[in-house]
C-alpha cells in the first residue's frame, strides 16, 4: 500500500476520480434545488422528476361538481436516458383521474398517466386523491343591498330605495352549498352621501349562520343605484297675472295642478321658503279656455323642485251683467263720539251692476258683496267719501256713482239715551 502512495500516477489517477464525484454530486444538489427536473445520469441509465405536472379529470362537468381533485402532481420517470430526456423535456402525456362511471359519493381515486413510453418507470406523487362527487345545480338568487355608516348621513338627508342592475345572480355548484345560501348581498358606503350614490359593487354570499362562502356568482359584481334625498318641503305656488282679457270675457276660475310643490335643498335654505313666485300668465288675447304648461321657477339654494313644470287651467266665459238692487252701504272708522248721516242717496245704500261670467253671478247673493265707506281721520261736517267694496275675485262692479255725500255729528243727549 505504501509503494501505491508513493506511486507518481496512482496519485494522479487517484485525483482525477474523486474530482469526477465531487463534480456528479454538485450537480445533484443542484438539480434537487431548482424545484423542475431532478436528474442522475449513470451509464444509459437517467432519472427526471417533473413538478407541477397538472392532473386532467374527466367527468360530467354540466351536471356534477367534484372537489377533493389535486391541481397539480409530480411525476417522476426512469429509464433509458434516451427516452427519459425527450419526455421530460416536450411533455406529451397526459396525468388524468377517470371519474366518468362513478355514482354520487366520495372514493379514493387512483391517479394515472398515458401517453408515456413503456419502457419508463412512473411514478405519481400523490398517487391517488380523495374526491367527492355531487350533482350540480344553478340556482337565481336575489340581491339586496346592505349599507354600511348610514347614520353619517347627514342631517335631514333621506335613503330611498336602492335599484340594483341586475337584481339578481345566477349561483352554480354542489346542491348542498346552494342549500346552505341565506342571502346574497352588495354592499354600499353611505358616509357623508348627499346626493344619489350609482357604484359597482362586489357580490358576498352567505350562509345561514351568516359566514361568507367561498363561491362564484355570475355576474360577480352589480350595478348599485342608491337615491339620496335631500330635505324638502311642500309650498304653494303664487300665480301672478299680466295682460287684459279682450272686453266682453270674464276669467271663471284660474286652476293649477298641482296647486302645490315639494323644493329639496338644504333645510336652513328651504325653511325660510313659504311660497313660489315667478310664474305668470298673460291674459292678452285670450277668449276661450286655456291650459298652459309653465316651469317652476327655482328659488335661490333650492337644488330642485317636483314636479318641475304645472299645468295652469284658465276658464273663462262671455261676459254677462246681474244688478244687486239696495246693497247696504257699512260706515268703517267712526269714532264713538260720532254719527253720520247719509244725504246722498239717504237710504244709506246702492245698487251693484256686476258683470262676469254667468257661472260666478249666478251663485252671487246679495251677501256676497260689501260696500262701505271709511271715514277715519274726517272732521265734523259734511263730506264726500269714495265707496269701496269686497266681493267674488274675478268680477267687475259699477255703482250709480263713485261717492257718497255724508255728514258727521256729534251725537247729542238724546241720541245717548
Amino acid at each position: 500500500m505504501d509503494k501505491l502512495m508513493n506511486n507518481h500516477w496512482f496519485i494522479k489517477v487517484f485525483s482525477l476520480l474523486v474530482a469526477i464525484m465531487l463534480y456528479m454530486s454538485a450537480n445533484i444538489e443542484k438539480g434537487a434545488k431548482s424545484g423542475e427536473i431532478i436528474r442522475n445520469a449513470i451509464g444509459q441509465e437517467d432519472t427526471e422528476t417533473l413538478m407541477n405536472v397538472p392532473v386532467v379529470v374527466y367527468y360530467d362537468e354540466e351536471n356534477l361538481v367534484v372537489s377533493g381533485i389535486p391541481k397539480y402532481v409530480n411525476v417522476t420517470l426512469q429509464g433509458p436516458a434516451s427516452i427519459v430526456k425527450p419526455t421530460a423535456l416536450q411533455r406529451n402525456f397526459e396525468v388524468y383521474m377517470d371519474l366518468t362511471d362513478l355514482p354520487l359519493g366520495t372514493y379514493t381515486v387512483p391517479i394515472k398517466y398515458k401517453d408515456i413510453s413503456d419502457k419508463l418507470k412512473v411514478n405519481i406523487q400523490p398517487s391517488t386523491a380523495k374526491v367527492t362527487i355531487r350533482e350540480k345545480v344553478s340556482k337565481d338568487f336575489h340581491v339586496r343591498v346592505a349599507f354600511i355608516n348610514k347614520n353619517k348621513v347627514p342631517e335631514g338627508y333621506a335613503v330611498e330605495q336602492p335599484v340594483v342592475k341586475p337584481n339578481s345572480v345566477t349561483i352554480t355548484g354542489a346542491k348542498e352549498l346552494i342549500d346552505s345560501i341565506s342571502s346574497v348581498t352588495a354592499t354600499v358606503n353611505l358616509e357623508g352621501a348627499t346626493d344619489t350614490i350609482t357604484q359597482e359593487s362586489k357580490v358576498t354570499v352567505y350562509d345561514h349562520r351568516g359566514r361568507v362562502l367561498n363561491i362564484h356568482t355570475h355576474p360577480s359584481n352589480v350595478e348599485v343605484t342608491v337615491p339620496i334625498r335631500s330635505p324638502s318641503k311642500t309650498v304653494p305656488l303664487k300665480i301672478n297675472r299680466t295682460g287684459t282679457l279682450p272686453e266682453g270675457v270674464n276669467i271663471v276660475k284660474i286652476k293649477t295642478v298641482p296647486n302645490e310643490v315639494t323644493i329639496f335643498g338644504p333645510k336652513e335654505k328651504i325653511d325660510a321658503i313659504q311660497f313660489i313666485d315667478g310664474i305668470t300668465i298673460d291674459l292678452d288675447g285670450i277668449t276661450e279656455d286655456r291650459t298652459l304648461e309653465m316651469a317652476v321657477p327655482l328659488p335661490e339654494g333650492v337644488k330642485s323642485v317636483d314636479p318641475p313644470k304645472v299645468k295652469i287651467h284658465i276658464d273663462v266665459q262671455k261676459e254677462e251683467a246681474k244688478t244687486l238692487k239696495g246693497v247696504p252701504i257699512h260706515v268703517l272708522g267712526l269714532g264713538e263720539p260720532y254719527t253720520v248721516e247719509f244725504i246722498d242717496p239717504k237710504e244709506q245704500a246702492m245698487d251693484v251692476r256686476l258683470h262676469g261670467a254667468p257661472d260666478i253671478l249666478n251663485d252671487i247673493k246679495e251677501d256676497d258683496v260689501e260696500l262701505y265707506i271709511d271715514v277715519s281721520g274726517l272732521d265734523l261736517g259734511e263730506h264726500e267719501v269714495k265707496i269701496k267694496w269686497n266681493g267674488p275675485q274675478n268680477i267687475k262692479w259699477e255703482l250709480p256713482k263713485e261717492n257718497v255725500k255724508i255728514k258727521i255729528s256729534e251725537k247729542t243727549m238724546n241720541n245717548n239715551q
